[in-house]
């Protein structure tokens, strides 16, 4: 393409997937120009270092699988440097952690029947082995895993999870969407050197190599599509460009172009998401011994899950701090998530004996509070139907969410393919109009 007459480009969100979308984009001699509002790149993604830290630490815990083809194939081509190990995963039961990542664990599971053993493996091999997902989401995982395995192994194994993950909507999510999570699911799991921030640093980097820029701090208030091209507006300027793609969460979308039509703004404002937040704490000593993921039943505890980070990472990389997640999907109207860091650290912490009987306050060196309000998609029966298209009806403007990479949950490798997709639709629909 003519570098001199190259569409020019605009990029809202230097997350992932927008990230992707330049990268590909300038590749092709786009002339692009990505808007990010906050200081940093990455969104979702993005990470953050401590005085006396080798390494950036993610904002909100992430991993590969082996299965992330598309991810691992783009850092390859950037020069992001990734490790797998096999970090070990637990389930708490009745005051107790149980492994639970790998058959040999389910097998010396107590609480559960040889013949409740089986069958658990039964479907969950069932769910590895199926490729038409298409069907499953008629109905939702509630009443698939319910009729499946059973009301007590669902109840022991399968129901926190929903619970926890959608605590007003468990009972709405189809069973589509966990069949994804059970089918690209590895026990090894694939971390950054230097954390997912030097993914996106080194994305940025060839992007900008290229001649691409990036703009932090610049927050987009307004899409506005005229005869010859589309305008976005940032804090005190105007800015036309050929095509534009939107990375935003699908709430933000509506509020940007309030001028889509009627059909297809539907679709975006009927497609619902929970919060994500997590209370990170640096602490002088291990909490759990050996464990990097625990899932946890609603209501025991006042958090949905515990990721020992330094028992999958080693603490070295962190100044020797000792680094776990407290991570929950609060509602935005939930108290929790309102509360100061200092409020969920008391209401947090006497828990933590219950892993660690010699745990105190003493323990924690430092510690973050970190909070997103449109993290996690719900995806309700037949969603398929619901999500609109990357292509937007304005001609020239695309939309790439996460709630749009279903069957898939949110993850860095769908973010990519995302990516990929729209940067591929805006190049095809710019040679065709050329």
């Amino acid at each position: 393409m003519d570098e001199g007459h190259a569409p020019r480009v605009g990029i809202i969100g230097g997350g992932l997937t927008g990230l992707t979308a330049a990268y590909e984009l300038t590749k092709l001699r786009y002339r692009v120009t990505v808007y990010e509002a906050s200081d940093q790149l990455g969104g979702l993604g993005s990470g953050f270092k401590a005085s006396g830290w080798d390494w950036h630490l993610d904002r909100f815990y992430h991993h590969l699988f082996q299965s992330d083809w598309a991810v691992q194939h783009l850092s390859r081509e950037v020069g992001a440097k990734f490790f797998f190990r096999t970090p070990v995963t637990a389930l708490w039961y009745q005051g107790h952690l149980y492994p639970f990542d790998r058959p040999t664990a389910i097998l010396r599971f107590p609480h559960l029947t040889w013949m409740q053993k089986f069958r658990f493996g039964l479907v969950t091999l069932y769910l590895r082995l199926l490729r038409n997902w298409s069907p499953l989401e008629r109905t939702t995982a509630h009443e698939w895993l319910l009729r499946a395995l059973g009301p007590e192994i669902y109840e022991i194994i399968w129901q926190p999870l929903l619970t926890g993950k959608f605590p007003k909507d468990w009972q709405r999510v189809n069973m589509a969407w966990f069949w994804a999570r059970v089918h690209k699911r590895s026990t090894a799991l694939g971390y950054y050197v230097g954390g997912f921030q030097a993914l996106m640093e080194k994305i940025a980097e060839h992007v900008r190599n290229r001649g691409g820029e990036i703009h932090l701090r610049t927050p987009v208030h307004r899409i506005t599509a005229q005869e010859n091209g589309i305008v976005l507006q940032t804090d005190g300027s105007e800015m036309r460009f050929d095509r534009v793609i939107a990375t935003v969460p699908a709430a933000v979308m509506a509020d940007l172009a309030p001028d889509l039509p009627a059909d297809y703004m539907t679709k975006v404002c009927s497609m619902e998401t929970v919060g994500a937040q997590v209370l990170i704490l640096a602490l002088k000593y291990p909490l759990t011994e050996g464990f990097y993921w625990l899932n946890l039943p609603l209501g025991e505890f006042p958090f949905l899950a515990l990721v020992e980070h330094t028992n999958y990472i080693d603490s070295e990389y962190y100044g020797g701090d000792h680094i776990i997640y407290l991570g929950d999907y609060p509602s935005r109207d939930d108290p929790r998530y309102q509360m100061t860091k200092e409020d969920l650290l008391n209401l947090y912490l006497p828990a933590l004996r219950r892993f660690n009987p010699s745990f105190t306050p003493d323990w924690i060196r430092d510690s973050w509070l970190c909070r997103e309000p449109y993290a996690q998609p719900v995806v309700p029966v037949n969603y398929s139907q619901q999500i609109p298209s990357i292509r937007t009806p304005i001609p020239g403007l695309y939309l790439a969410t996460m709630s749009q990479v279903y069957p898939w949950d949110r993850g860095s490798n769908y973010a990519v393919e995302l990516g990929q997709e729209v940067a591929r639709l805006l190049h095809e629909d710019a040679i065709r109009h050329r």
